[in-house]
């Protein structure tokens, strides 16, 4: 799938390979820098702290503070794991390792694991279309992507990443916490940790 200029242009201000990710010690050498530059004394991992954010010995002593909205959907919305493009292949990872400039890849069901914005439809993005493999009618088209950011940005209705006329993709910003509804997709990772929305 072509990638427009704008996306072009970000991949090389996040030092991102789109058709071969990171490898493992670019990803670990970023890491180590983020640890540095965490000022909360973080290890520079993808993590965002709790919106009550007390010692272990109040929540032992207060239960109760688990089952506060806010701190439910913060369980909601934290995500596992996520699928990496690391050295050219597609790895499962612990969404708590990405770093920024990884492509990942979304599908329906996912928590977003950063602050990303959508390279590509679909589940290969060097895939391209060429006239002949063009899709015949509308069911053979690609599915368009729609991510659910209302719980982070408070947005009423989810965001929605489809084909351009050109055969690139309508980039949207997905950001950690996000819940892919419907579609797959590549990303970049722009923003963790700390950083993320």
């Amino acid at each position: 799938m072509p990638l427009s200029k704008a996306q072009i242009d970000l991949l090389k201000r996040v030092e991102a390979n789109y058709s071969k990710g990171l490898t493992s010690s670019i990803a670990s050498t970023r890491r180590a820098e983020a640890a540095t530059k965490d000022s909360n004394g973080g290890e520079g991992l993808n993590t965002v702290s709790p919106p009550l954010n007390c010692p272990s010995w109040v929540c032992c002593l207060l239960p109760c503070i688990k089952h506060i909205p806010s701190m439910k959907l913060f369980r909601q919305i934290n995500p596992e794991d996520a699928e990496v493009l690391r050295e050219g292949r597609w790895i499962r990872y612990d969404a708590a390792s990405l770093v920024k400039g990884d492509i990942i890849r979304l599908t329906e069901g996912d928590v977003v694991p950063a602050d990303c914005t959508l390279l590509a439809l679909g589940m290969d993005p060097d895939r391209t279309i060429s006239e002949e493999d063009a899709p015949k009618n509308e069911e053979e088209e690609e599915e368009d992507m729609i991510v659910d950011v209302s719980n982070i940005t408070g947005e009423k209705k989810p965001r929605t990443a489809s084909l351009r006329q050109d055969g690139t993709v309508n980039p949207i910003q997905m950001f950690y916490g996000g819940q892919v509804l419907q579609g797959s997709g590549v990303a970049v990772v722009t923003a963790t940790g700390s950083n993320t929305l």
